[in-house]
């Protein structure tokens, strides 16, 4: 697979209390919005905290665009990247991903 593909990663986070969650949401946001331009191929990065606060919604969503997939697999092993995961550790405690081709628009 050739050209830029978006990655997508929803997380819900552990917290028992709403202070120890919003905490949890500002940890994973402050810690991904930290790899802005550290990371070849990651041409842009966006981190959302939810605030719906509906039982089934996520915590907080990565949106994040690459330039091929190679790229993507790059930052998968990237120290910067895994510096965050260490960092996270048993944070989360459930993970979504979705990867897909980002459509050229033609002219």
């Amino acid at each position: 697979m050739s050209g830029p593909i978006k990655h997508i990663v929803m997380w819900r986070l552990r917290g028992d209390t709403p202070a120890e969650r919003a905490a949890a949401r500002t940890k994973v946001k402050t810690l991904f919005e930290g790899l802005k331009g550290l990371i070849d191929g990651l041409t842009h990065i966006e981190v959302g905290v939810d605030v719906s606060d509906v039982d089934y919604a996520c915590d907080v969503v990565l949106v994040s665009e690459f330039a091929d997939n190679a790229a993507l697999k790059a930052y998968a092993t990237h120290p910067e990247h895994l510096r965050v995961r260490e960092a996270l550790g048993d944070l989360r405690t459930g993970r979504f991903q979705v990867d897909y081709p980002i459509k050229e628009t033609g002219a």
